[in-house]
């Protein structure tokens, strides 16, 4: 694991080593435990598109962890100004013992990562989104136990969230079923790939039927960063793809409801559901830092040196 790019640059005994460690981790700021597990280690983050859950969290992760974190803003570096990525990659590594990159295209982290000789994080790109996906299963883990016998229902837009989530099922032995309307599937290639590792992954087009016997109902924002042109018309595609307190009822009596935030509520998600008894989405928030600790951990921890 010299990146974490993509789920799947992480092992199925990877992933489970980070949701363990993340669980000590939380234990140890419940604690109030003071840890130097970074200690003289300095992380890098690169944002193209705002934030408020991933710089926050990852900020708070590195002085948590005796760390420091520096703030980039996309237009504040040189890369605003046109320097090639290549050699910002080159420089950053000689500076930083980590980058963390919140960016518009995938492309942009793969073609940082082949120059950087330090690991780079993938804090969000259009193709995926691990650091989100790692904190969701540290959540259901938390909420439902074992994730073989957890049975995830995707209703929505198959993006970034999405592709992870199916490839976090390969890696789990957690059952999705995936949910969306017609041209708005999760990326093909990710799909296959998903499949290949053995996901026990399934589709369906009505959402009622797509919840029955769910664990988890998780969505996501209709309309995206960067997608704000195309509104008018998803907001038409998605019309009965809302998670309502009547879907809800279609699932198991002890369904929970995820969401990454932000949410635009009366689109994807009713405010009845999103503050309802069933929402455990800012659970998932808060272990957004501690998925990211471990996370951190695993790549620049004590043990790498």
């Amino acid at each position: 694991m010299k990146h974490l790019i993509s789920m799947a640059d992480l092992t199925p005994e990877e992933l489970e080593e980070i949701l363990k460690l993340a669980e000590k981790l939380k234990e140890e700021r419940y604690k109030g435990m003071v840890t130097d597990y970074l200690k003289n280690k300095s992380l890098a983050m690169i944002f193209e598109l705002p934030s408020t859950r991933t710089r926050i969290s990852f900020e708070v992760a590195m002085t948590d962890l005796g760390g420091h974190a520096l703030y980039l803003n996309w237009n504040d570096l040189q890369l605003g100004r046109g320097e090639p990525i290549k050699d910002t990659a080159r420089v950053l590594s000689r500076y930083v013992h980590a980058v963390m990159m919140r960016v518009r295209k995938h492309e942009t982290i793969l073609e940082f990562a082949k120059y950087s000789t330090v690991p780079v994080i993938n804090g969000l790109s259009n193709l995926e989104h691990p650091c989100q996906v790692v904190a969701d299963l540290l959540t259901i883990k938390e909420y439902k136990g074992d994730l073989r016998y957890v049975k995830l229902a995707w209703i929505g837009d198959g993006n970034n969230v999405c592709n992870s989530l199916i490839l976090a099922s390969a890696l789990t032995g957690m059952e999705m079923v995936v949910c969306t309307p017609k041209g708005y599937e999760p990326n093909r290639e990710i799909v296959e790939k998903a499949l290949k590792m053995g996901a026990k992954l399934t589709f369906e087009s009505d959402p009622v039927k797509a919840v029955e016997d769910a664990d988890v109902i998780y969505t996501d924002v209709w309309v995206s960063m960067g997608q704000e042109k195309e509104r008018r018309k998803r907001l038409k595609a998605f019309a009965g793809y809302q998670v309502t307190q009547k879907l809800v009822d279609s699932a198991k009596t002890n369904v929970v409801v995820m969401h990454c935030l932000p949410a635009h509520r009366g689109e994807e998600i009713t405010e009845e559901v999103l503050e309802g008894e069933h929402s455990i989405v800012f659970d998932q928030a808060e272990n957004r830092l501690h998925a990211q600790k471990a996370i951190l951990l695993k790549l620049i921890g004590k043990e790498k040196e």
